[in-house]
């Protein structure tokens, strides 16, 4: 017997595609083996408001493109996925809870925590089911991290460094508002120190710099940053990022402990090289982007979702969890404009 599950996608921009790709590979592709052998197939229904883009974009994944959201969630989707701009979110979740489907929706839920927390009261007052896409709770490193963490196999956590440095930096016209280097991509650290320890971050002293392209600091950003995290046990920590790594995309995590310790990202593909002596170690080629660091973490997280609109899992990435860490950026945020450490907002 086949399940048929159709998901409909609201736009495909960069990651948009992305995800209109990964779902089109949800059938019986390897990686997403549990979907085929429980018999789902899954549809995709996507649309945008850059039609022609749209409808070409349709045709290569075998979707079906649709005129507007409104016609989409009109025609009976199971699930909405929401890979517009930030400033959408919120209008586009409700209209999603409103029709009583779950909801995938791209971090953040809305452009700050302010305009977040009418969201998050709508989806409860609703009893809305939405996912946001922190993809990093589905990469295999992360998954291991926190099952080692947790069997106790590390002991007691005394130090964590968490490392995000994309090589080039997106646009300027993105970064004058994207709300700065923390929220637009510390962010994704912030959460995965919430989930992957259990502790909240209860305090957030940052530093930046500015030495590429003097524009970034013109938009009131920086292309490189460090905050000093403290946790609600005293454990403390880092959180580097930069928007000029040349070696490659460079995304990792160490948890070091009183009994042990592991370090995420560290792999053959990972952009930095040894300076001692004879050692070869890595000699695969870096990622580039997030997209390739993360391509199975991705495919994963859309897996899930279909899990979550079928009934067969509890939200793996809460509203409550997205907001949580944004105001752990927001306070980092504050302490690099102000030069002081900030509590993180209860």
């Amino acid at each position: 017997m086949t399940i048929e599950v159709t998901l409909g996608l609201v736009g495909v921009g960069r990651i948009g595609v992305m995800h209109a790709n990964n779902i089109s590979a949800l059938n019986g592709t390897e990686q997403d083996r549990t979907l085929a052998q429980d018999g789902v197939q899954v549809r995709l229904k996507l649309t945008d408001v850059a039609e022609e883009h749209a409808r070409s974009v349709a045709v290569s994944v075998g979707a079906e493109f649709v005129g507007s959201v409104e016609e989409l969630i009109a025609s009976g989707v199971d699930g909405l996925v929401i890979a517009t701009g930030t400033a959408t979110h919120p209008d586009l979740i409700r209209a999603g809870v409103d029709a009583g489907i779950p909801v995938f929706c791209e971090k953040p839920v809305a452009v700050n925590v302010a305009e977040s927390v009418p969201v998050l009261d709508y989806i409860r007052e609703k009893n809305g089911v939405v996912q946001i896409g922190h993809q990093r709770r589905f990469d295999a490193g992360y998954l291991e991290a926190k099952r080692a963490y947790e069997a106790g196999e590390l002991g007691w956590i005394h130090s964590v460094r968490a490392v995000t440095c994309d090589m080039t930096p997106p646009p300027v016209q993105f970064l004058a508002t994207s709300g700065g280097l923390f929220r637009d991509c510390s962010v994704h650290d912030f959460d995965i120190l919430r989930w992957l320890t259990g502790k909240e971050i209860v305090e957030v002293y940052a530093k930046g710099s500015n030495n590429g392209d003097p524009a970034i600091g013109e938009v009131g950003d920086v292309d490189t940053a460090l905050a000093v995290v403290t946790f609600d046990d005293g454990t403390v920590g880092t959180v580097s990022a930069s928007r000029y790594n040349g070696a490659g995309h460079d995304v990792r995590l160490e948890l070091q402990g009183s009994e042990g310790s592991v370090l995420v990202g560290m792999d053959e593909q990972m952009a930095v090289r040894s300076a001692e002596p004879g050692v070869g170690f890595p000699t695969g080629t870096p990622h580039l982007t997030f997209a390739e660091r993360f391509d199975q973490a991705y495919r994963s997280e859309m897996a899930a979702f279909v899990e979550l609109v079928r009934g067969q899992r509890k939200n793996p990435c809460t509203p409550e969890d997205a907001v949580a860490a944004s105001k752990v950026a927001d306070a980092a945020q504050e302490s690099l404009e102000t030069g002081v450490p900030v509590r993180v907002a209860a």
